[in-house]
């Protein structure tokens, strides 16, 4: 009978503890959400009101009232494709390498090392890397590839790190079966291992593209504080006055609401910043919610190529 009486105790103190850890837990979450939701919020409707189609398409104006923001938000974008043009296939290539062909060993924990230190560097530190190494050594100048360049050195890690746990959790399993069907590493690789790590994938570039849409300080000293007279009738990549020279100096609008909340001296400077910045909140929220179609849609088409062969 005693022994019954204890069992009961512990399945009830079992309950009450789940029930305070599923609170916590709840609260904790609410919490966070609910600290997004504000800060959304606040950004959004303090700036919603300033934007417009002509603030969204006109240059900044520097003594007047009524500048725009259509080059940064141009450049912000364009420094995005280069970045990720960049550091999608570098960190894809090294992470699928440490995952699948690295053998375990000192080097292997070595590389593995440096990715982690690399990730926690500041941004302040890696864009005065960036203006020592690739602005003046390389000679590149304060330009959107420089930028670029400052901005993989800043993701990569995290593309790397994500690429080799999103492999690494493939089920031993799948591969184990594409191996029993005489299929070749890579052939596994781009069939049977890559459809599944799909998700993370798309995670990955996600949280690396936020950072570049949000990122200032590495860009000061890479990118530059200013943009040229952009002329978008010429698509010449080589004019320094094409909107798509890579070579050129570029204010991003991160850069630009910094600048102009620092040392802004337009009469309207602080509704600029305010429409600037719920502009980049709403931005990084489409890219987010474009990113994640584009994964489930690439992931059916994947899994169903995979179905069929």
């Amino acid at each position: 009978m005693s022994t019954v009486k204890v069992n009961h105790k512990a399945r009830k103190r079992a309950k009450v503890t789940d029930k305070v850890a599923t609170v916590l837990i709840v609260t904790f979450a609410m919490a966070i959400v609910a600290i997004l939701l504000g800060l959304l919020g606040f950004i959004l409707f303090r700036g919603l009101g300033h934007i417009s189609w002509s603030f969204l398409t006109t240059v900044p104006q520097t003594m007047r009232a009524g500048g725009g923001i259509g080059p940064q938000l141009f450049n912000s974008l364009f420094l995005l494709f280069l970045t990720m043009l960049i550091t999608v296939p570098l960190g894809l290539g090294a992470g699928i390498y440490m995952s699948e062909y690295a053998k375990p060993g000192k080097l292997t924990n070595f590389i593995r090392l440096v990715v982690e230190v690399l990730s926690s560097f500041p941004s302040i530190v890696i864009g005065l890397f960036g203006l020592l190494l690739i602005v003046n050594t390389f000679n590149l100048g304060f330009s959107l590839l420089s930028g670029a360049l400052a901005l993989t050195i800043f993701n990569l890690p995290l593309m790397v790190r994500i690429t080799e746990q999103a492999f690494a959790g493939v089920p031993k399993e799948q591969k184990e079966a594409g191996l029993a069907l005489g299929l070749s590493k890579w052939k596994i690789i781009t069939s049977i291992m890559l459809p599944v790590a799909i998700p993370s994938l798309i995670t990955g570039t996600i949280l690396a593209s936020g950072r570049v849409f949000g990122e200032a300080a590495a860009l000061l000293f890479t990118a530059g504080m200013s943009t040229p007279p952009l002329d978008f009738s010429n698509w010449n990549p080589l004019s320094p006055r094409s909107p798509i020279n890579p070579l050129r100096p570029a204010e991003t609008l991160a850069v630009y609401i910094w600048k102009v909340n620092s040392e802004g001296i337009a009469p309207d400077a602080t509704q600029i910043a305010a429409g600037a910045s719920a502009v980049l909140v709403i931005m990084v929220l489409i890219f987010n919610l474009l990113a994640r179609f584009l994964g489930r849609t690439l992931y059916r088409y994947m899994t169903a190529l995979r179905r069929m062969s």
